[in-house]
């Protein structure tokens, strides 16, 4: 067990570099390692080695790195602001690294840390911001997956921002300490110039910035629309997860797993307004009028959906509402539940040479005197993505096979797509109807029909028509009794 006084054993630091030398001793793989880690840097990189692997020379054409192509000697170190001794010949090694100490130049030995005065950290790189990380005695291993966990939590144009927020420093210290001048940095990092910066368009996030300092009023608010996905947090997206690690508030679907929500900031407040069958707790109107208060009070809201917003979401609606009350949002994609049940199934929503286009729907678009106009794209080829479509499984059938849909066209049916309970079912078009006496089936119901679905793979799922054939043998055992 860790102890809670601890100490490290080495000291983190940032050395300055920007046009020092840095010399690396050795012609192979592990010199061409430390030569592209030292390279994301200012720094100019001096390459001692003899003979060099290709890939190597390859490096020291494209980068203008200096190539000493000498047998090593302890003047090839002179003038460096920082040795790596590389070559993987232990001897070599040694000798390098108490050349450098004779020169007063920190040295880090490749594998051998009883040689090193320093380590390198694996880094996550958004110049000009960086974040290192080092794991002492716990391998490099150790570092390189903690380095991904939080790449991944980093947008890609975080190094943009602080490039403008350097920018804007000197006019920032004009601000009045306390308060106003923690405000613009925080509306700065979190409000508009932010947003425009991601969204790459950097004129629109310099005017922010401006218009922040000028007024040093408190940002309005932002709504974001964000797709939940179809409920394995690992499908979430970064972005989706960045916004909820920043977000005030969390409005939220029923369909939203409480995993997911949990992902947001801990003293998020979440707010529920899940709609599910015959159960709404707030109308569509409600919840327009919620994302309109929060956004007119400033604060920074997450409207998570199932799936994808834009996917039968609701997302139009809302839109429309934020952008006639003039609040700011933005729409982040998500994995939409016929994808990942698609995924479930290892089945190719399109084929070449069997299906060229895709439907989504729900059962509901089948329920009036007339057929929709993808019930033609259906008959013609199309898969067909139903969501929503347990309760109406009959009524789908019926009326595609009455418009001429083939009986025995593939259905593929997942209840909780991507989810460790999720469950499958395969048949044929005639076996549909067996999905409205299934009660226990609770949970959301994708199913996809066509003859692309043909190519799924069927070795973890349930027949339909086992459901269909008990179901026909109990009605007509329930006729004989009576």
């Amino acid at each position: 067990m860790p102890q809670a006084n601890a100490k490290l054993n080495a000291f983190p630091v940032f050395m300055r570099v920007e046009g020092e030398a840095v010399a690396i001793v050795g012609g192979g793989e592990a010199a061409l390692a430390k030569a592209r880690l030292v390279g994301q840097s200012s720094a100019v990189l001096r390459i001692i080695a003899q003979t060099a692997e290709a890939e190597l020379l390859s490096f020291i054409a494209a980068t203008g790195a200096v190539h000493v192509a000498a047998a090593y000697e302890a003047a090839h170190l002179e003038g460096a602001a920082m040795v790596f001794a590389a070559s993987g010949d232990e001897a070599l090694d040694r000798r390098v690294a108490e050349d450098a100490r004779r020169l007063s130049i920190p040295v880090n030995a490749v594998d051998r840390p009883e040689l090193c005065d320093f380590f390198t950290p694996a880094l996550v790189n958004r110049a000009p911001v960086a974040i290192a990380i080092g794991t002492e005695g716990a391998g490099p291993v150790l570092a390189q997956m903690l380095r991904g966990r939080i790449d991944r939590m980093l947008s890609p144009s975080l190094g943009a921002l602080a490039t403008l927020a350097a920018s804007f420093r000197g006019a920032a210290e004009r601000l009045p300490k306390g308060t106003g001048r923690r405000r613009f940095w925080r509306d700065f990092f979190a409000g508009a110039p932010a947003r425009a910066v991601e969204a790459g368009e950097f004129a629109r996030a310099h005017d922010a910035a401006v218009e922040l300092l000028v007024s040093n009023a408190p940002a309005s608010g932002h709504i974001a629309l964000v797709g939940a996905g179809p409920g394995a947090e690992d499908l979430l997206t970064l972005r989706a997860h960045r916004l909820l690690m920043e977000a005030d508030v969390i409005v939220h679907d029923a369909l939203v797993p409480e995993a997911i929500v949990a992902m947001g900031r801990r003293d998020a407040e979440r707010l529920p307004v899940g709609k599910r069958k015959g159960c709404h707790s707030k109308s569509q109107e409600e919840i327009n009028a919620l994302l309109v208060e929060l956004g007119r009070e400033g604060k920074r809201v997450v409207r998570l959906k199932s799936g994808d917003p834009l996917v039968f979401g609701r997302a139009g609606e809302e839109m429309a509402a934020l952008r006639d009350a003039g609040i700011a949002y933005e729409v982040v994609p998500g994995v939409t539940a016929a994808f990942a049940a698609a995924a479930d199934f290892e089945l190719p929503l399109t084929l070449r040479g069997v299906s060229s286009s895709l439907v989504f729907t729900t059962g509901h678009d089948l329920k009036g005197n007339s057929l929709p106009d993808w019930a033609k794209l259906a008959i013609s080829g199309a898969t067909v993505a139903v969501y929503m479509g347990r309760s109406v499984a009959a009524e789908v059938a019926g009326r595609l096979i009455e418009a001429g849909l083939s009986p025995d066209t593939a259905v593929a049916v997942v209840e909780n797509a991507s989810l460790g309970n999720r469950r499958r079912f395969h048949g044929t078009l005639a076996d549909l109807p067996s999905l409205e006496a299934r009660a226990d089936l609770a949970g959301p119901v994708m199913t996809i029909i066509g003859d692309a679905v043909a190519g799924a793979n069927f070795e973890r799922s349930e027949p339909l028509a086992a459901h269909r054939y008990e179901d026909t043998a109990s009605a007509t055992a329930e006729g004989v009794e009576q």
